[in-house]
């Protein structure tokens, strides 16, 4: 099996699948996925102009508010998950809901959960 089959095969994993892809990774080879996000502002940190052109955005669920259903619709439409899925990403809020995602798509994401009483960050 080559590397880009694996790629495509875990692009299918929900989100919940893909956390606990990382763990086990973590788990059977002893390393950890955090190392790799220190090593990432590191190179960007002598060239701040990069952060204003920034194109893509993790969009992090930081409060639910006093709706949760129409939070966990939102929450399902963006990442594609199920309902008992959608439902423990939004009860283990702050939570990632969505990463690597175009600007624009990020802003109306941003809206959609907004309008839904939630309050998102995008970083």
């Amino acid at each position: 099996m080559s590397v880009e089959n694996i790629i495509e095969e875990i692009k299918k994993l929900t989100l919940v699948e893909t956390n606990e892809l990382v763990k086990k990774l973590e788990e059977e080879f002893g390393v950890s996925a955090a190392a790799a996000v220190v090593a990432g502002p590191a190179a960007g940190a002598g060239a701040p102009a990069q952060e204003e052109e920034k194109t893509e955005f993790t969009i992090i669920l930081k409060e639910v508010g006093p709706n949760k259903i129409p939070v966990i619709k939102v929450a399902r439409e963006a990442t594609g998950l199920g309902l008992s899925e959608a439902k423990a990403l939004v009860d283990g809020a702050p939570s990632t809901i969505k990463e690597n995602v175009p600007a624009e798509l990020a802003k109306e994401l941003e809206a959609k959960f907004k309008e839904a009483g939630a309050t998102v960050e995008l970083k």
